[in-house]
């Protein structure tokens, strides 16, 4: 099958499978606090419901307004597809690197910023403002996370990461588990997930990533809502294939995909089923407490950097 092809498929099982995830963590979050709780394809019908319905914007807004929720959808999109989700080796591979995922992530937040602060709503202001305080703390946990992978495989291509992993012979490496952990914590402030944000709460003294997209509606509030489900699947598959690699499909073959979509699936529902618990186990913690919690992302990861520098550089 052509390389083309096949990552096209792997960007649109992407953006179609993360309003799944979204809906699993919240469907075993109600499990686990003996609610009933919306089926896990509940956000699907949101999402329908939500591009059937009229756009209504404020004579306020500017170009900048009605163009962003396209432009962070398309840049997140973008995101994924660079992301290796059941294969390595594909043509996107070529910038499928962490500096250029990176690079999607604070365009894609730039324009989220400033569509928030451009009705010029107090929420939407203030949403914007602990936006960028959170993202400023969240990237270089993030980089140190990665690069900690990175010198271990001498890249810092995705593709080149994972596939150098696989070779590598089934260990514990602590380089791994502080970088791993350090990358958990960065996920969830930058997805915007308890205890950093509560993307269920509409409170004003509490919001965060709802308080900048309160004025949006229609069909840019879903593009809005599936830019943010596709950002937490994009950590998710991070996360999932390059700390936990095997599956991941080498050659382009029917049973490689299979294996490759069904240990994927897998992973995903764990890491959601992870998450879940530890939503329903801590409380959203103080904004000013939220340096800390960053804090702690970053001294794991520079952590996992120096084990590896101490411990495994033979």
């Amino acid at each position: 099958m052509n390389g083309w092809v096949i990552a096209i498929i792997q960007t649109a099982l992407m953006a179609a499978g993360a309003p799944f995830l979204t809906g699993w963590v919240k469907w075993v979050k109600c499990k686990l606090q003996c609610r009933q709780g919306p089926p896990p394809w509940q956000p699907y019908r949101d999402l329908a419901k939500l591009f059937r319905k009229e756009v209504v914007i404020s004579d306020k807004a500017s170009v900048i307004f009605r163009i962003s929720p396209y432009l962070i959808f398309s840049v997140t999109a973008l995101a994924g597809s660079i992301v290796p989700l059941l294969a390595v080796g594909l043509p996107t591979s070529a910038i499928a690197d962490v500096i250029v995922l990176v690079g999607f992530f604070a365009l894609a937040r730039f324009f989220l910023a400033l569509a928030g602060m451009d009705i010029g709503t107090a929420f939407g202001g203030m949403g914007s403002s602990r936006e960028v305080t959170i993202s400023s703390l969240a990237e270089p946990a993030m980089l140190l996370a990665v690069f900690t992978l990175a010198m271990t495989v001498s890249s810092t291509n995705l593709a080149t990461m994972i596939y150098r992993l696989l070779d590598f012979p089934f260990q514990l490496y602590p380089s791994f588990i502080f970088a791993g952990l350090g990358l958990l914590l960065v996920a969830v402030a930058e997805c915007g997930r308890i205890p950093v944000d509560n993307p269920a709460t509409h409170l004003e003294l509490t919001m965060v990533h709802e308080a900048m997209i309160l004025e949006y509606s229609g069909r840019h509030l879903a593009l809005m809502e599936w830019a943010a489900m596709l950002k937490l699947m994009i950590y998710g598959v991070l996360i999932a294939n390059l700390f936990v690699p095997w599956g991941v499909a080498l050659e382009y073959t029917a049973y490689d995909f299979a294996v490759a979509m069904v240990t994927i699936t897998a992973k995903l529902l764990v890491l959601g089923i992870v998450l879940a618990v530890s939503e329903t186990s801590l409380a959203k913690m103080r904004l000013f407490r939220v340096p800390q919690f960053l804090g702690l992302a970053f001294i794991l990861s520079l952590l996992g950097m120096l084990s590896h520098v101490i411990l495994e550089v033979r």
